[in-house]
């Protein structure tokens, strides 16, 4: 009887595993890794992430976007575009690698990790305009936290 069973529930196992995993719209092309190293296989959209995210605070997902920005002291952060144009925050895990400084906006990146909502406070703002370069009547300009979406990531893919 056991062997019977395991005959007729066999194919339905292999069924299952058969199933071809998702695939995002990636470009093909070169890309340079940082960090966890991560494969391009599975990342989604800004927009499919912010559908995604319009209920939780947090949580774990691959990304495909476009670079806005780096730090321009130490690669520290970047800022990728979101499907309204703003800007996420990323920061890479444990500053356990950084991106190169200058030379990146509009590229394409995938990165892996978290993002959460979070609240960045005043300092914290003015030192980004500060290491993006900003004057000091802009950095000055700046006097309430923002409420955003940010990224710890692992991993990040930037196209050469």
């Amino acid at each position: 009887m056991k062997h019977l069973l395991f005959l007729l529930l066999t194919p339905f196992a292999l069924t299952a595993c058969a199933q071809a995993p998702r695939t995002a719209s990636v470009p093909a092309g070169a890309f340079v890794s940082y960090g966890d190293s991560i494969t391009a296989d599975g990342a989604i959209s800004v927009a499919e992430f912010e559908k995604a995210a319009a209920n939780v605070d947090s949580m774990s997902t691959k990304i495909h976007t476009e670079i806005q920005k780096s730090c321009g002291k130490k690669g520290c952060w970047m800022d990728v575009k979101m499907a309204d144009g703003s800007a996420m925050k990323v920061r890479f895990r444990d500053y356990g690698f950084f991106v190169p400084t200058s030379g990146l906006e509009g590229k394409e990146v995938i990165m892996q990790g978290r993002a959460k909502k979070d609240v960045t406070d005043v300092a914290m703002l003015q030192h980004y305009a500060e290491d993006a370069g900003k004057s000091k009547e802009e950095i000055a300009a700046i006097t309430a936290p923002e409420i955003s979406w940010t990224f710890e990531a692992d991993g990040v893919l930037i196209k050469e």
